[in-house]
């Protein structure tokens, strides 16, 4: 069974900094992507950044240079950090784990964390 647990959010100053952990469940050798979304106040959920399994990073423009994605999966790992933030990336954080077998990508969910930049 599959569980992603999130943490590190919470209430920072605009230009101010947090690292989001997720831990998941299984051996991390078993995604093949990994990543975080975010769901602003009243908005759909969408992609901040994705690792892939050879280490290859994607980052939505509105946090590319401020935020960067790594795995480890000798931890089971991922994270997060986010600087500069601003009060726009207010937003409940999901990490995303995706296997893909057999041609079906399968996507597992942690249960969000909130992060909030606000002065």
């Amino acid at each position: 069974h599959v569980q992603l647990v999130e943490s590190g959010g919470g209430l920072v100053q605009p230009g101010g900094s947090l690292r989001l952990t997720c831990v998941t469940s299984v051996n991390m050798s078993s995604f093949y992507s990994m990543g975080w979304y975010r769901r602003p106040p009243g908005s759909l959920r969408d992609l901040v950044a994705i690792v892939s399994e050879l280490g290859t990073t994607n980052y939505d423009l509105s946090v590319k240079g401020r935020f960067t994605i790594t795995r480890d999966d000798a931890k089971n790992t991922v994270t997060l950090q986010m600087n500069s933030l601003k009060p726009e990336d207010t937003a409940v954080y999901f990490c995303n784990a995706a296997t893909l077998r057999g041609g079906v990508i399968t996507d597992y969910w942690g249960q969000g964390t909130q992060v909030t930049v606000t002065s």
